[in-house]
């Protein structure tokens, strides 16, 4: 024990004397190893496996194709989902856990900012054509793979987008910045592209119009599809499959021909696109297929024909229109069959408006035998919208439409120096009789009315109700805002006893302002000028409030009208001609007087108003600019707003022994029956203070040789009056009428004696009034006349210019000039 005691105590000793270290050399670098190594464990195991991610997006993605082939039709494919991707690889001397974590971070702010930030998505078609034109890659800088088009519902504007590579396609809303999420779309098999940059789409109304060859040849968007005039010509390749694109991109060759798309032609017979239009290149009929087949750089122009052109040249079978093309290389025989068939178009070419514009068509009156018919009866009108209409149309280098050319209103719309009637008769009659300047050995019977001039001070207090169109159509500076300067123009001829009420129609009536002196001008002027255009047409409605109005604040012995301004496009209520007619028949009983102010183009109804102021106990004037305004309700204020007669009649009974026939020039749709001379009943015309009135007869003389003389018909207990002692009278004139609130008619006779004037020695005023019937004549293209050169008007109209202060003869003058200019 002892020896082991010491043993301890040496060991100790020993200890003491050389103390080793408590750890080997390099102990604390590999310790710090040690613990580096086991602090990467512990964050390994709290990170996610790098297939994690993929393994949830291969998931999701496999979600959605099953999601999408469940309900294949009511689906649209997801945009691609943010993902987050590790592409790092593990590298012993970095830090490969920070560059995770901060890949992770970054994904995640993108994803927040994504979803916090408002995106515009591109709107893309609905299948994937690739499109050569308008955009190229060069211009993208080759980063685009596909562009896509697309274009408002109202073709307003066009919109191009362009998709990355491999970008889904992401659906759009339909307008821009109001997006809507919808899991709903439709197959489509066709894309129509109609541009890819904004243009203005702009209509055009004609019976006859032309593509040339530089719009069928070009490679341009406006070359895929044209309304032009009025005409919707889907040709040229408008819808092509993608095959059809890119072998025509592809190859250079543009082939817009070469589909087998109908052409469609709008129009009255053509609205189904069933029907299509006949095709004629270089004058001979064609089928659709070979015209598909044509080569467009070989082709000069291609016309659009329909209406009464189309007839004219095919009758029925032109009536879905007429594809007329024309090459460049033509034989003599096409080029004749071409040359005529221009001819004919030409014949019929409408301006850009008047075709939605509405005529009554009508045949001129024809000659008559007088021992067959010596009586001839017809209402006096003194409507004047015929001649400053057809200036409109001349003035805007328009073709005129014949059924607008009434050649009793052209003469009217003058004033003549017939004398006043003496006595008490409201009116003078003025006879003159000679040469017929169109047909050598024809006469020509004027007979002309003078009212009575009556003071404004002795005028009756008026009762005015303005019926003002406030419709849509009405939008336009020649409508309302003309509309409205015309009105103040009336208001300046008012008295303070007058009183003028104002009633609107639209969509529906409403009083705008009750009957109000003319005093507070500066009150009506207000209502006048808040008047805003907006709607439908409820014309119907409209004639209803302002009669009811009018009636309401009747003045016994006044002057009670109502004055309708408007284009006459009636859509709402009583819209036919014949649905107003029956009601403005209804409405004349009440006494109220009526007068039509016409305004504007492209839509005018004048058959509308034309049977206002017909059966309305009216007249009826075109205001096309301020001028007239002037004119019609102002200077002849008096004659167009005061009647002094009513349901004037005439009625002219020619000696067979000077007149073997005989015929009237115009007024073709104010003619009566003859027993409807003495039936107080009938409705006739109306005449104003200071109006002159004037009618024209074209006479063949007894024994006179004429082409248009008709043939005669032997009646055998036919007899005559011309044994009788009856040798100075070519013919006797019957006149009747009514005072404005009478109900009985009185009758004026006149006797025309047989006179040999020639035109040298005739009045001014008859020369005159013969060069305007004649150019109306010229511009109805009559059958019936021979001379029709209009420099021969243009002279005998200088010979009647005299008396001219106003200066409207000498208008009338320029107008022929002009025409002569647009008729070559």
């Amino acid at each position: 024990m002892e020896n082991n005691h010491d043993i301890d105590k040496r060991f100790n000793d020993a200890s003491k004397l050389s103390e080793e270290p408590a750890v080997f050399p390099g102990f604390d670098k590999v310790w710090a190893k040690v613990e580096e190594k086991l602090d990467k464990k512990e964050e390994k195991k709290s990170i996610l496996p790098v297939w994690f991610p993929y393994g949830i997006a291969a998931s999701l993605i496999i979600g959605l194709g099953a999601f999408y082939f469940i309900s294949k039709n009511e689906t649209v494919e997801p945009a691609k989902p943010f993902i987050v991707e590790n592409r790092m690889e593990v590298q012993p001397e970095k830090n490969v856990v920070r560059v995770v974590d901060s890949t992770v971070k970054s994904n995640i702010e993108k994803e927040i900012e994504t979803s916090t930030s408002p995106q515009k998505r591109p709107v893309l078609a609905y299948e994937d054509h690739k499109i050569s034109e308008g955009i190229s890659k060069a211009e993208t800088g080759n980063k685009y793979d596909e562009i896509y088009a697309s274009r408002n519902a109202d073709y307003s504007t066009d919109e191009y987008f362009i998709k990355k590579k491999d970008e889904p396609v992401v659906t759009a809303p339909q307008k821009r910045g109001q997006w809507k999420d919808t899991l709903r779309t439709q197959s489509i098999e066709e894309v129509v592209l109609t541009g890819l940059l904004p243009k203005k789409k702009v209509d055009y109304t004609s019976s006859a119009v032309s593509v040339q060859s530089n719009y069928i040849a070009s490679n341009t968007p406006q070359a895929l599809q044209g309304t032009v005039a009025g005409v919707q010509v889907q040709a040229y390749g408008i819808k092509r499959k993608r095959n059809q694109i890119a072998n025509n991109s592809n190859t250079g060759n543009i082939g817009y021909l070469n589909n087998n798309n109908p052409i469609l032609i709008r129009g009255a017979a053509s609205l189904n696109g069933a029907n299509e239009p006949l095709y004629i290149i270089n004058g001979k009929i064609e089928n659709r297929d070979y015209f598909s087949t044509l080569n467009p750089k070989k082709i000069k122009s291609v016309e659009v024909v329909k209406g009464e052109a189309a007839s004219a040249l095919y009758g029925s079978r032109g009536a879905n229109g007429i594809v007329v093309v024309l090459t460049k290389r033509l034989s003599r025989k096409e080029k004749r069959r071409m040359e005529e068939m221009q001819k004919t178009i030409n014949q019929y070419k409408q301006n850009p408006v008047s075709e939605n514009e509405a005529y009554d068509e009508f045949v001129e009156n024809p000659f008559e035998l007088t021992k067959n018919q010596p009586l001839s009866t017809f209402s006096i009108d003194v409507d004047k919208a015929a001649y400053s209409n057809i200036r409109r149309m001349i003035n805007n280098g328009q073709t005129v439409d014949k059924n607008a050319v009434r050649i009793e209103e052209m003469i009217n719309y003058f004033k003549y120096t017939y004398p006043q009637p003496k006595n008490n008769d409201p009116f003078s009659i003025n006879t003159e009789y000679s040469d017929a300047p169109w047909n050598p050995d024809h006469k020509l019977l004027k007979i002309g009315l003078q009212g009575k001039n009556i003071g404004m001070d002795k005028l009756t207090p008026s009762n005015l109700v303005f019926l003002i169109d406030v419709s849509g159509s009405m939008d336009a500076a020649n409508k309302l805002p003309l509309l409205k300067s015309s009105f103040k123009v009336l208001l300046d001829q008012l008295r303070p006893q007058d009183k003028v009420g104002i009633v609107v129609y639209a969509g529906s009536a409403g009083m705008v302002l009750p009957p109000t002196s003319a005093q507070e001008k500066d009150k009506i002027i207000l209502a006048l000028d808040h008047l805003q255009a907006g709607g439908s047409t409820a014309g119907g409605e409209g004639i209803e409030l302002a009669y009811k109005l009018a009636q309401e604040n009747f003045i016994k012995n006044g002057n009670n009208r109502v004055i309708i301004a408007t284009d006459g496009d009636f859509n709402v209520g009583a819209s036919s001609t014949s649905d107003v007619k029956t009601l403005i028949e209804e409405k004349r009983k009440s006494g109220v007087f009526l007068t039509c102010l016409g305004f504007g183009m492209g839509n005018y109804k004048d058959n509308m108003l034309e049977t206002l102021a017909d059966k309305g106990n009216g007249n009826y004037a075109y205001i096309d600019n301020l001028q007239e305004a002037n004119k019609f309700l102002g200077r002849e204020f008096a004659g167009s707003i005061y009647t002094i007669a009513k349901d004037v009649k005439i009625q002219i009974e020619f000696n067979p022994k000077y007149v073997s026939s005989y015929r009237l020039i115009g007024y073709e749709n104010r003619k009566l029956r003859n027993e409807d001379f003495t039936n107080d009943k009938i409705d006739a015309g109306e005449l104003g203070s200071g109006h002159t009135v004037t009618a024209l007869y074209e006479v063949i003389p007894v024994h006179m040789k004429s082409a248009f003389l008709p043939d005669e018909n032997k009646l055998k207990y036919n007899t005559t009056s011309s044994s009788e002692n009856f040798s100075d009278e070519l013919a006797t004139v019957k006149f009747r009428y009514k005072n404005p609130d009478g109900d009985k008619s009185k009758e004026i006779v006149q006797v025309v004696k047989n006179t040999n004037t020639s035109m040298v020695s005739a009045s001014s005023d008859f020369k005159f009034i013969s060069s305007v019937a004649w150019f109306g004549l010229v511009l109805r293209k009559s059958d019936l006349i021979q001379k029709k050169d209009l420099s021969d008007i243009e002279k005998l109209a200088k010979q009647g210019k005299s008396n001219d202060e106003e200066g409207y003869r000498s208008e009338f003058l320029r107008l022929v000039e002009s025409y002569k200019t647009i008729s070559k």
